[in-house]
């Protein structure tokens, strides 16, 4: 009876040492599988510090211009995509709706504008977003229709500026830069038409919302003109427009196009993750082959 029970004894204690070998070898094999799986996210346009085995699965929509915003998210959907994560990207037309909807949640971030407009937006609109990340810049630049060059300007001839507080004060710093208006010393990236202090050929500068530009300028005899919209109506910064922002102005400085999310989600893997793709290498390539000088990045 004795040898029988001490012979169970062993034969349960042997079961529950092969049971623990194999449960050891399955966590070292799940450990190994997991270290795989991450070790493959490590490349262009990954950052080392995301889970991204954790996001696979994933869908973030972000809101952006048709172009060049839209156009640059494509290239880090590609990137995004090797990892399982969704990128959505939900196409807007005008300077408020992405900003909005980001607030409301009804997607999850936006890339259309510069910093400054997004700290005017914030304040003016009591909304609470926030820039995760810095991508590019976009010069302003002067494209003329009805006259061709500053020179031909006539008495009294037509100019049009964006009507948002940031690209309007880039605009009429712009204008001053060419010689044909002067404004208060202190007028900065502040400025307004209040600032102008001299107008030796009487422009009518007149303020139009940012969209509205391109498609407005046949009517008028120059237009200064956001990037992104120039690049949407099919304008080069290089063979069309009479003047740009230099790259050493204190706009290129002080504009950065950013990733922008809600507040409390900067930290979000799903957000990072999507900042790490537009800061590859793939994106800063696709910019400067794509854009001719028009959209310049900064990392």
């Amino acid at each position: 009876m004795k040898k029988k029970l001490i012979s169970g004894l062993l034969a349960i204690a042997f079961t529950l040492s092969l049971a623990g070998c194999g449960a050891a070898t399955s966590s070292a094999a799940g450990s190994q599988a997991a270290s795989g799986e991450s070790a493959a996210f490590t490349g262009d346009g990954f950052d080392p510090d995301i889970d991204y085995a954790a996001l696979a699965g994933t869908t973030v929509r972000v809101g952006a211009s048709p172009a060049p915003h839209a156009e640059i998210l494509q290239v880090a959907k590609e990137i995004l995509a090797q990892a399982d994560i969704t990128l959505d990207i939900v196409e807007f037309t005008d300077y408020i709706q992405p900003n909005t909807a980001t607030e409301s949640g009804d997607i999850d971030a936006n890339y259309f504008q510069h910093q400054d407009y997004l700290n005017t937006f914030n304040a003016e609109n009591g909304t609470h977003l926030v820039s995760v990340a810095q991508i590019h810049y976009e010069p302003l630049g002067i494209y003329p229709d009805k006259t061709a060059s500053f020179e031909e300007l006539a008495d009294g001839a037509q100019i049009l500026v964006p009507n948002d507080t940031s690209n309007e004060a880039r605009a009429l710093q712009l204008l001053a830069a060419q010689g044909l208006i002067e404004l208060a010393p202190d007028a900065g990236l502040t400025a307004t038409k209040q600032d102008i202090t001299a107008n030796p050929k009487n422009l009518e500068i007149v303020e139009m919302e940012a969209a509205q530009l391109p498609r407005s300028l046949a009517s008028a005899d120059m237009a200064v003109i956001n990037g992104n919209y120039a690049t949407q109506a099919g304008f080069s910064s290089a063979n069309d427009a009479l003047a740009t922002e230099s790259a050493d102005s204190d706009a290129a400085q002080l504009y950065p196009n950013v990733l922008v999310v809600e507040e409390g989600r900067e930290n979000d893997p799903a957000i990072l993750a999507v900042a790490a793709a537009l800061q590859s290498d793939a994106v800063r390539d696709f910019i400067n082959e794509t854009y001719g000088g028009a959209v310049v990045p900064l990392f």
